[in-house]
C-alpha cells in the first residue's frame, strides 16, 4: 500500500470518505485505520514504522494524531483538522504548530479531498503517470 489513511475516531469517517474518493479515483492502494492518539498510542506507533510512502492522519479536537504519527517516521505526514470544537481551529492550530524538527503538512478543516491529492503530488515525485493523471485532473478543474 501506498497510503496509510488514520483516523483518530470513527466518527470521523466522513473525512476519511473524502480522503478514499479522491485515491480511488487516482487509483491509489490504501489502508484506512482507526487509532487515536490518546487511546491507543501503541497503535499509532505501529502504523507508523509501516512501509507507506505518505501518511494522512484525520483528527479533531487536541489533534494530536499527525504529529505522532510525525514523531515516529520520516516519511511525509499530511494532518487534516476536523471541525469538533471551536470549529476546528484547535485542531488546526494543533497540527499547523508543530514544534521544529518535526514537520507535519496541514489542509484546511474537513478538508479531505486535498489532502489525497497533497499525497498523490508527493507520489507523483517519483511516478510520471500519476504526474499526468494529476495534470489531467486539474485541467478539468479548470474548465
Amino acid at each position: 500500500m501506498r497510503v496509510l489513511v488514520v483516523m483518530g475516531s470513527k466518527s470521523d469517517f466522513h473525512i476519511a470518505e473524502k480522503v478514499t474518493g479522491i485515491l480511488d479515483e487516482f487509483g491509489i492502494d490504501y489502508d484506512v485505520e482507526v487509532a487515536s492518539a490518546h487511546r491507543n498510542p501503541k497503535r499509532v506507533e505501529e502504523l507508523a514504522k509501516k512501509d507507506y510512502e505518505v501518511f494522512i492522519a484525520i483528527a479533531g479536537l487536541s489533534a494530536t494524531l499527525p504529529g505522532v504519527i510525525a514523531s515516529y517516521t520520516t516519511k511525509p505526514v499530511i494532518g487534516v483538522p476536523v471541525s469538533a470544537k471551536l470549529r476546528g481551529l484547535d485542531a488546526l492550530f494543533s497540527i499547523a504548530q508543530m514544534p521544529p524538527g518535526v514537520p507535519v503538512a496541514a489542509v484546511g478543516i474537513d478538508n479531505g479531498k486535498n489532502a489525497a491529492l497533497l499525497a498523490i503530488e508527493i507520489l507523483a515525485l517519483k511516478d510520471e503517470s500519476l504526474k499526468k493523471k494529476l495534470e489531467e485532473y486539474r485541467e478539468r478543474m479548470r474548465s
